[in-house]
């Protein structure tokens, strides 16, 4: 299995890093990306990836923090995204739910870490919160497919289509498997994502699935989100695992 989204600076999980890594070995967790969310968080990350075969980067700033950002920052996340071991930008993206970082300036951090993807021929992980036209009319001024993820998708099935559309995979987190009445449409997309498309994460720390939801969540969790998964699609977890692995290997060029 690969955890295409953790957050393993994150103090939760960086206290214990060995053990949470060792517990993912256990659940046949054999690759996480590890996501950066400020300068500082992403050269963390990659400091993590350098020293642990199974970890890989993604260096970027998230939306939220895009206003504490200071002169130099975008510079280092340049340069980070140039290391052997950084196989994504971001998190970057847009966010309607927080009022950390004014719009614009949201817009124009999204259109820093796209440029740079596009650069350097990575994907982009990219952050959508009540703001899915917003992203998706952003990214339609680029007039190219984008080669990326909406990480985290919660969206409806109009929405994935018009992602899907773009070019993007759609992962699903520990939300899939809430017993919310009200997450039966996302289930739905989960289950009706042409399976080429499919990816599954953990958010860790955050999102941690049924029935460990609202303790602190880690990559060995992204087992369940894919046995969810699974019995929607009608299909066997080792089924789904090898499919969705493979379009994570494909995707980050994983060795």
């Amino acid at each position: 299995m690969i955890d295409t989204h953790a957050h393993l600076d994150d103090p939760a999980l960086f206290a214990e890093l060995d053990d949470v890594l060792a517990r993912a070995r256990l659940a046949g967790v054999n690759r996480v990306i590890a996501v950066g969310t400020t300068a500082d968080s992403s050269a963390q990350i990659v400091e993590i990836a350098a020293k642990r075969p199974e970890v890989f980067a993604a260096a970027g700033i998230h939306p939220n923090h895009a206003s504490e950002a200071v002169a130099g920052d975008w510079e280092r996340i340049a340069s980070l995204a140039r290391l052997p071991r950084v196989v994504a930008i971001g998190e970057t993206g847009l966010d309607r739910y927080r009022d950390h970082t004014p719009f614009p300036l949201q817009q124009d951090y999204f259109d820093r870490h796209l440029a740079l993807a596009g650069e350097l021929g990575l994907p982009i992980v990219i952050h959508c919160r009540n703001c899915e036209q917003d992203i998706i009319t952003q990214l339609e001024r680029l007039h190219r497919p984008i080669l990326g993820i909406l990480h985290s998708f919660t969206g409806d099935w109009d929405c994935a289509q018009a992602f899907l559309e773009l070019g993007l995979h759609l992962s699903f987190a520990g939300m899939i498997t809430f017993k919310n009445a009200s997450l039966d449409a996302l289930r739905s997309v989960a289950a009706r994502v042409p399976i080429d498309r499919l990816l599954v994460e953990t958010d860790s720390p955050y999102l941690s699935p049924h029935p460990f939801r609202g303790a602190r969540n880690e990559p060995a969790r992204v087992a369940l989100v894919l046995e969810r998964i699974a019995a929607l699609r009608d299909l066997t977890v080792e089924e789904l695992d090898r499919v969705t692995s493979e379009n994570a290997r494909k995707l980050f060029r994983l060795d």
